[in-house]
């Protein structure tokens, strides 16, 4: 179609439009919008209709980079010292500990099944991740607000670091197994770099951002300035290879810690924000393919369920542990259900470090992130419900 390829306004329009009616279709069956984006996206995406081909799906790649930016400047606010001197380490000790668990009970799932080591590790690994931004929007839709919707969001920014962390060393580990070759303490370390690279970089943008903001008094100029350290967050993140989400994460919680001006741009950048959202989950529904779900096979039903199992007893350990309240900890597993882009990433990183088992791990991981990008978000919504945190 011509009419797509001769404007880069053309797509964009398509996306819009066909994610505002199909969102509109989602909630008159009262399932969450987004996944109405989402199955826009799978209906005009290549493996469907191919209206929205692979190579302008790639040449709007920028909407999903923009879209990331502002989700986690969202999140990054639930780190407010404020909010921390309320509830301590739990946010910590909850996201390693549903992060670990998951991580655990997928590795020794697929052993038992007779998966090879290094592949297990890897997809273990892999499972440990949460769709950050399956998770904001299903908090936003529904408007959800309490001590739950705090936690769930906090641990959701802290579960993409532990899922760093523990894809880069059994990434390394499966690296070693199969070269056959001593562990490199390089490659063990390298994810905790990076990870430590990210924030350190976001704290000094987030620094810089408050206090260039005392200069700035109109709120167009203060908004300007907000993007602008986003878009440069983004870029020092790909030059110095750090992760985006963590840097802007850390800049946010930076900005919010040290800005009186944080809840006006916050504001700002969130009224802005939604046709960007309907874009970027429509344009993520062009990447599923429901012909590779008969793949899912055993190994992808037991990672499903190893990896649900896990998320939710994880997190009810950690909030049992912490002496937090006992009913969140029933459903907090089930708000973590979602998973998505991270997951998708580290795939592709994987299949440079186990080439061996590339095909399998990319049939099986977006098989999964298939189920769970579609039902995962009624998932979130039903433990929110549970919690009383969302009425409707």
């Amino acid at each position: 179609m011509t009419f797509l390829t001769d404007s880069i306004f053309a797509p964009l329009s398509v996306l819009l439009m066909s994610g505002m009616f199909f969102g509109r279709v989602a909630k008159k069956i009262k399932i969450p919008s987004f996944i109405g984006y989402l199955i826009a996206g799978l209906l005009l995406g290549s493996s469907m209709s191919n209206i929205l081909n692979d190579d302008i799906v790639e040449s709007l790649s920028f909407v999903s980079s923009l879209a990331l930016l502002v989700i986690a400047f969202s999140i990054g606010s639930q780190f407010k010292l404020s909010y921390f001197k309320q509830v301590g380490l739990t946010p910590i000790v909850v996201a390693f500990l549903e992060a670990f668990v998951a991580y655990v009970f997928v590795t020794v799932g697929f052993l038992l099944l007779g998966a090879s080591l290094p592949f297990a590790l890897v997809i273990g690994a892999i499972s440990s991740a949460t769709a950050p931004a399956a998770t904001v929007m299903v908090i936003k839709e529904y408007k959800a607000k309490g001590p739950f919707t705090d936690l769930l969001l906090s641990v959701v920014a802290i579960d993409d670091a532990v899922a760093l962390m523990l894809f880069g060393v059994n990434a390394a580990i499966a690296n070693m197994l199969i070269q056959k070759t001593s562990l490199s303490l390089m490659l063990v370390l390298e994810p905790f770099i990076e990870i430590i690279l990210s924030l350190l970089v976001g704290v000094l943008l987030g620094t810089l951002l408050s206090y260039l903001m005392r200069f700035f008094k109109s709120r167009a100029n203060r908004y300007t300035l907000a993007i602008t350290s986003l878009l440069l967050g983004a870029a020092l993140a790909s030059t110095l290879h750090a992760s985006s989400l963590l840097l802007i994460m850390a800049l946010s919680a930076t900005f919010a810690n040290l800005s009186e001006h944080y809840d006006i741009v916050a504001e700002l950048i969130e009224r802005s924000a939604p046709p960007i959202f309907i874009m970027f989950f429509v344009l993520t529904g062009t990447h599923l393919n429901l012909w590779i779900l008969p793949s899912i096979g055993l190994f992808g039903i037991v990672y499903i369920l190893m990896r649900q199992t896990g998320k939710s007893l994880g997190s009810y350990l950690g909030i049992k542990s912490m002496k937090q309240n006992p009913h969140h900890g029933k459903y907090l597993g089930f708000a973590l259900s979602p998973q998505g882009g991270v997951a998708i990433g580290l795939t592709y990183v994987a299949q440079s470090v186990v080439p061996e088992y590339a095909n399998t791990i990319q049939v099986l991981i977006l098989s999964t992130v298939l189920v769970l990008e579609l039902f995962g978000p009624l998932l979130a919504r039903y433990a929110l419900k549970q919690v009383n945190e969302i009425t409707y």
